[in-house]
């Protein structure tokens, strides 16, 4: 779903505030607007929505139930009233500063774009964040109408308690007098103080904004307009035997799951697919446009009428294929493994016989989880020699043959990109399951899609990941940032991106900055969802010249406002189950050089700067005493004088190269599976545990 989006109520289309000469007829104009405002009904109670801000922060308004009050204020660029009044909102900010009351700025202009919006608050000294209301939704819903009005919500009732102007200072035509009434100030002193706001409802100067959905409403038909949309982008999991809650088969189920349809596509949570549509254009973009997004809500809040004719959706029978892709070329048997109703499982590491006689091209592959209330992830990698002891340990494993964690789907390399898995040996496992009260055995399965032979891609696809285990989380933060990156010393070619973080991740991106220093955001997630992750397909392969780096960072909510979170007042690192956290972008790439007749052997060289990646916070190319953190940092700390061979206060990359000599076993736990047995191709494995385990 793309981001900004909400619902609807009422609105008024209008004209833009000039000013200087025209003063007169402007304020002649504006009264008969205001007078007309007075009949508008205003909402007693707001909906719960998320929001993107200008900055890419995503705000959803129910996870601010642990404020005192929040407070929501109209703006819209190039607004003369709305600029003035910038001195009272930051007059009102430092009133209440520390009184755990949230300040947010809402833009509900079709004309005003995210870049030009940033500018507008850097120079107005707007400094609280403005929320993108891109579909209208919010803004309709809450009966907006101009620029600078202030609503004053209670996240104890979601009512809004107070609705007008934060003070009586401007006026129209450009001029201020003399403050007489604090309206906001007051109605959230009244509020703080357990007592009624006594001016709820006050009419406010501003710019009329236009909401052109409500001035010229259109009549939405189910069978022509809503059942289309769904079908094209929901009935797919919403199908019998998919992974929907519920089959969307005939107009009956979609009336009766409405209110709930609108709900997650207001807080965007349907369709699953966060990256934000602002940023970056991806070959297998989920997001619904803006016109469908406003469609179903529109609909949804006339009452989902039936109307006029058939129902597309009962038209045929929706049942979800057993194998999406078709039946696939090799199906692998994951080792059945009985999951507990309660306790805690370690990560099992079983392997299975690579039955092929002669190597084969992987194009796709599909991992079918049967108990996914269960299944965390499963990870793969070949194994040249089927393990004596028993156990795929990680650090023997070659090429990814496939991967999932939770919510994820197929993999599908791009076109003319392939994975080499060599014959016979085995596929190691890295399954992570979670108990969830009831005891299930799970049989889950791998199907292998293969290149014909006459098919042979002509380049390779490989897997590394942007990993950083010295994480600390502080307790009680709800906006707690890491970052780490991977440095490229050849020319590379990227294709996705798969984010991986546990129940405290809020927010993920990706950048490369290239070698001259410039910066390009490629992905941004403003609001991470642990339950749908994915790999993340550009439209087009990213170029990554060699010098490039790929900077990932994560942003973590342990706080209370996190309804996810296991226990805000904890300190939490790294660590394998779902209550202790990751930070773990794995990438799919290929070398710019490299074909499936010319291997070459790069892998080992990048993942070997993983670390050093981990630990260089600010991405000065050296890493100081005051970036070691973690468990990493801490055996780093404890030899650190003898690293800094120039004793210079820091480590260059010279110098952790020699401490990773040093640390060799915890190097090798680290490091980048070993190179490809010839012939075998040069695909990195799918990192797990030490490297990235999800």
């Amino acid at each position: 779903m793309k981001t900004a989006r909400i619902f609807v109520l009422a609105a008024l289309g209008g004209a833009a505030l000039m000013a200087g000469a025209a003063a007169t007829a402007l304020n002649h104009n504006a009264g008969r607007a205001v007078a007309a405002e007075s009949a508008a009904a205003q909402p007693m109670t707001v909906d719960n929505f998320m929001l993107v801000d200008a900055d890419l922060g995503g705000h959803e308004l129910y996870r601010m139930a642990d404020k005192s009050a929040i407070v929501l204020i109209t703006q819209m660029n190039g607004c003369p009233i709305s600029r003035s009044q910038a001195p009272a909102y930051k007059e009102l900010q430092q009133q209440f500063a520390g009184k755990n009351v949230e300040f947010m700025m809402l833009n509900s202009s079709l004309q005003d774009s995210r870049e030009a919006v940033q500018a507008e608050a850097k120079e107005a000294g707007y400094d609280m964040p403005v929320l993108m209301d891109s579909n209208q939704l919010v803004g309709e819903s809450l009966g907006v109408q101009r620029t600078a009005e202030v609503f004053v919500i209670n996240p104890k009732t979601w009512q809004v308690v107070y609705h007008g102007p934060v003070d009586d200072r401007s006026d129209y035509g450009g001029g201020q007098k003399k403050v007489e009434h604090r309206f906001a100030a007051d109605a959230l002193t009244a509020l703080l103080a357990g007592q009624p706001v006594q001016q709820a409802s006050l009419q406010s100067k501003g710019c009329l904004i236009d909401f052109p959905a409500k001035a010229k409403p259109q009549k939405i038909s189910y069978a022509h307009d809503v059942a289309p949309i769904l079908e094209k982008n929901c009935v797919s999991c919403h199908q019998k035997g998919s992974i929907g809650p519920f089959a969307m088969d005939n107009y009956a189920m979609v009336k009766g799951f409405a209110p709930m349809i609108r709900e997650v596509i207001r807080t965007d949570r349907m369709p699953p697919y966060n990256a934000d549509p602002h940023v970056g254009k991806f070959s297998d973009d989920k997001n619904l446009s803006a016109k469908d997004i406003k469609t179903l809500v529109h609909w949804i809040e006339e009452g989902a009428p039936r109307g006029d004719g058939p129902d597309p959706l009962a038209a045929k029978p929706h049942v979800a294929q057993e194998w999406p892709l078709g039946k696939p070329d090799l199906i692998l048997n994951v080792p059945a493994y009985t999951i507990p109703a309660t306790g805690v499982v370690d990560y099992q590491r079983p392997y299975v016989l690579n039955p092929l006689t002669e190597g084969k091209w992987i194009k796709a592959s599909t991992v079918k989880v049967e108990q996914r209330q269960a299944v965390h992830h499963l990870l793969t990698g070949y194994l040249k020699e089927v393990p004596a002891d028993g156990k795929a340990n990680e650090s023997r494993w070659g090429v990814s043959v496939g991967g999932y964690a939770v919510g994820a789907e197929s993999e599908v390399s791009p076109t003319n990109v392939g994975t080499y898995l060599p014959p016979g040996g085995a596929v190691g496992l890295q399954a992570h399951y979670t108990p969830f009260g009831k005891e299930v055995t799970d049989h889950s399965q791998i199907g292998l899609y293969f290149y014909k032979p006459n098919e042979k891609p002509k380049l390779v696809l490989h897997n590394s990941v942007i990993v950083d285990n010295s994480i600390v989380l502080p307790p009680n933060d709800p906006r707690h940032k890491e970052v780490a990156y991977l440095e490229f010393a050849h020319d590379a070619l990227l294709y996705s991106a798969f984010p991986h973080a546990h129940y405290r991740g809020y927010a993920a991106d990706l950048w490369i900055r290239y070698p001259d220093g410039k910066e390009k955001l490629l992905l941004s997630l403003p609001r991470y969802d642990f339950n749908w992750q994915r790999d993340y397909n550009f439209a087009e392969p990213i170029k990554v010249p060699a010098g490039s780096k790929l900077i990932a960072h994560f942003i973590y909510d342990n706080s209370k406002e996190n309804p996810a979170n296991p226990d805000p007042n904890k300190t939490v690192v790294w660590g394998d189950q779902s209550w202790e956290e990751m930070f773990y972008t794995a990438i799919r790439y290929r070398w710019a050089d490299e074909t499936s007749d010319r291997f070459v052997n790069y892998d080992e060289a990048l993942n070997q700067g993983r670390i050093f990646g981990m630990l260089d916070d600010n991405i000065d190319g050296k890493i100081q005493r005051t970036e070691l953190k973690g468990q990493v940092g801490d055996n780093l700390a404890k030899y650190f004088d003898l690293i800094d061979k120039d004793h210079d206060g820091s480590l260059d990359k010279a110098e952790m190269a020699e401490a990773m000599k040093m640390m060799g076993g915890f190097r090798r736990r680290q490091a980048a599976t070993p190179a490809p047995a010839p012939g075998a191709g040069a695909g990195s494995g799918q990192p797990g545990a030490g490297k990235g385990g999800r």
